[in-house]
């Protein structure tokens, strides 16, 4: 039996679940997320808790049974806690802003880029323009626009600019040596 989707998923109070036959609604004062799952796998409610159990023990329903129970989980804290990730700009002259919902980021081009969220994304840069926090609750939405914004200006391994995680190390290159027979 899979590990992760035999562990039951806990509702915290103020989170409400609906379950219709492979449809999941999960809905709290943030805000409402919907899924529909692979019909190999059914959410069961007891109590203060979910359960998330499959038909067979056939292969695709073993994997669908521990991804089921992960997205599950994933929404229930993401209506509950939501999700964020913050990602640093390093660099001479880089930097970001905020106009209005938009994420303005000067990187180096001839031009500022855009970012435009996505519905029920935030994205905020701090004073200094080297910290940028995106967050929501969806994590598959946050994931996405922060790669999105990271893909902008990847690190690049020589100097280390770039935009980055903060939990991203850059492995750095030595680049080239001294000149030779100077």
């Amino acid at each position: 039996m899979s590990r992760i989707g035999k562990q039951p998923v806990p509702v915290p109070t103020g989170v409400e679940v609906n379950i219709d036959g492979n449809r999941i609604t999960v809905k709290s004062k943030k805000g409402q997320l919907e899924r529909t799952l692979h019909s190999a796998v059914r959410v069961v409610r007891e109590g203060d808790q979910l359960l998330v159990q499959r038909q067979s023990d056939a292969m695709q329903d073993r994997a669908l049974h521990g991804l089921s129970r992960a997205l599950v989980a994933n929404m229930v804290s993401g209506v509950a806690d939501g999700f964020s990730k913050v990602l640093l700009i390093e660099g001479t002259g880089y930097r970001a802003e905020n106009q209005g919902n938009t994420l303005v980021l000067n990187v180096g081009y001839s031009h500022p880029v855009r970012v435009e969220p996505s519905p029920g994304i935030s994205i905020v840069a701090d004073d200094r323009g080297k910290k940028v926090t995106v967050s929501g609750i969806d994590k598959e939405q946050v994931g996405q626009t922060a790669h999105n914004i990271r893909m902008v200006r990847p690190p690049e391994p020589y100097k280390g600019k770039g935009i980055r995680y903060e939990t991203e190390t850059v492995r750095r290159k030595a680049g080239k040596s001294g000149k030779a027979g100077a």
